[in-house]
């Protein structure tokens, strides 16, 4: 049986023949489509009561006719924004390569692409070619365990994990009620209730050595929100207190800090000598104190003085490692 075409060329050649004037009928269209004649009624359907064209069955011609002229039958709009979104988004699945949400994803781009005009289409190609995705530190995942967490999430069964938490020699048997997947910064992270610990806890899925379902299903609290236990947070840490940080960064680096959004909270301030002063209000030290100490000695920690001593001995530690007398 012949590959139907898509939906959007099957109306086009429908529109061609109206337009021509021969008054044809679903068993002519069917033929010359190669597809029933319950499709014809479909398209048709479609083509009058979703796109507005204005078509009637003439009875004594026994077929289908434009009741008024139509000069062009309404094609897929797209802007050259909407485009560029497309192609940005399908680059993007990079990211989704052998996971559980590639086959679905790129299933929905092609039906939008098959959608597009030929000539949106031809520029789709073309355009393509200059555009990708680059990720330099690409996290390690056990597809298979992911797969079940993805779906486990979706239909809210309980799992059990092995879980080793950095700097363990052996993992830990947790029994979770999976909340939420979130990707931070191009890193996966599960939240889930953790029954030994009668909390919601952070795992990184590639730390998870095994993975079962045990059976029993959950609801998730409606009063659960990543968005607020995130909300104060410089990464995925959260709910370690109320810290008002203050950093501040030397000229050469000023302008990289002035171009990003690092946080909701951020308040920027210029310094005479170039440089910038960053305020933020956090929840948490650990990934700050890691984000400082990353810019070797161009970002000083101000506030608050948890921070501090913690860039300090942090910096200290570093010195010390590379031989420094």
């Amino acid at each position: 049986m012949p590959l139907s075409r898509p939906p959007l060329e099957r109306m086009q050649r429908i529109h061609q023949a109206l337009h021509a004037g021969g008054c044809p009928n679903a068993n002519s269209l069917a033929a010359d489509l190669e597809v029933t004649t319950k499709t014809i009624y479909r398209d048709v359907e479609f083509m009058r009561d979703r796109l507005g064209l204005p078509i009637e069955f003439d009875k004594l011609r026994n077929g289908y006719r434009y009741t008024e002229e139509v000069s062009a039958f309404p094609t897929f709009q797209i802007t050259e924004g909407e485009l560029f979104a497309l192609i940005v988004a399908e680059k993007a699945l990079q990211q989704y390569r052998g996971t559980s949400f590639e086959k679905p994803l790129l299933s929905a781009i092609r039906k939008m692409e098959q959608a597009l005009p030929d000539t949106i289409s031809l520029n789709l190609a073309d355009v393509e070619q200059t555009i990708s995705f680059r990720t330099t530190a690409e996290p390690i995942l056990n597809l298979g365990v992911f797969d079940v967490l993805a779906k486990a999430t979706a239909a809210r069964r309980q799992l059990e994990l092995a879980y080793r938490k950095p700097g363990q020699t052996a993992p830990d048997r947790r029994v979770v009620d999976p909340y939420h997947l979130a990707n931070i910064n191009g890193e996966w992270f599960l939240f889930a209730f953790d029954h030994g610990r009668k909390d919601v806890r952070t795992f990184a899925p590639a730390r998870i050595s095994e993975v079962r379902e045990t059976g029993k299903t959950f609801a998730r609290p409606q009063k659960f929100s990543l968005e607020k236990r995130l909300r104060d947070s410089f990464g995925v840490h959260s709910a370690e207190g109320e810290f008002e940080v203050c950093i501040r960064f030397d000229a050469s680096i000023a302008d990289y800090i002035r171009e990003k959004r690092w946080h909701a909270s951020q308040k920027a301030t210029d310094l005479p000598d170039g440089g910038l002063e960053l305020r933020m209000k956090l929840s948490s030290l650990v990934e700050v104190e890691r984000w400082v100490l990353a810019w070797a000695g161009r970002a000083v920690a101000v506030a608050p003085r948890e921070l501090v001593e913690a860039v300090r001995a942090g910096a200290g530690q570093l010195a010390e490692r590379h031989g420094a007398k």
